[in-house]
């Protein structure tokens, strides 16, 4: 009997192939606790991008806005270019027809002469000493001081929208009608508030 020891040789690649065939087969699904789960969907999420849903959703503060303005009426978009050339052209052409009749009817009027800033100007400071009462009669006054205050607020805003674009003279004219219509409005509520003043009582003995 020989003393020298014997190997057996073993071909490991059919086992290799066994595994791969194993690992390549469907592993089934097992299941995994609520608790765990939630865990790990919170890990993903804080771990990249996380994808909104409906329940998630929380609108930006501009969105916010957005919403409190929602019940407001929306305007109307505005008209363009084109539909704005054709109302001016419509418009002119019956303003056009309307002085017509009017010289037709008199023909010894001349032509309207166009509207101008001081027309404007002269119209507003009108309309505030009419509510004013100022060109009524002393026994038949009736004054909307409310709507005075209004028309001369306005002759107000037109003096600030239109800083720095009139000529010298249209400047000077509103200036001048914004001063005396307030000064006008300054000593007709002096009469109301000192009207409405009861008197002082007698002084006591």
């Amino acid at each position: 009997m020989s003393d020298t020891p014997k190997f057996e040789v073993i071909d490991r690649r059919k086992y290799k192939a066994k595994e791969e065939e194993r690992d390549s087969e469907p592993q089934p699904a097992q299941a995994v606790p609520p608790e765990q789960a939630r865990e790990a969907k919170s890990e993903q999420a804080g771990a990249g991008p996380r994808l909104v849903t409906p329940e998630s959703y929380e609108p930006e503060s501009h969105e916010t806005e957005a919403d409190d303005l929602a019940g407001e009426p929306p305007l109307p978009p505005p008209p363009t270019p084109e539909e704005s050339r054709e109302q001016k052209s419509a418009y002119d052409a019956s303003s056009q027809r309307l002085e017509d009749l009017i010289r037709a009817q008199n023909p010894a009027a001349g032509a309207l002469p166009p509207v101008t800033f001081e027309h404007l100007v002269q119209q507003l400071f009108l309309s505030a000493m009419i509510q004013m009462g100022g060109t009524q009669g002393e026994g038949q006054r009736r004054v909307d001081i409310v709507g005075a205050r209004q028309t001369i607020d306005l002759l107000g805003i037109v003096a600030e929208k239109t800083k720095g674009n009139l000529t010298e003279a249209e400047d000077r004219m509103l200036q001048t009608a914004l001063f005396e219509a307030r000064m006008a409005f300054l000593e007709l509520t002096n009469m109301i508030t000192l009207q409405g003043v009861p008197a002082p009582p007698p002084p006591r003995k």
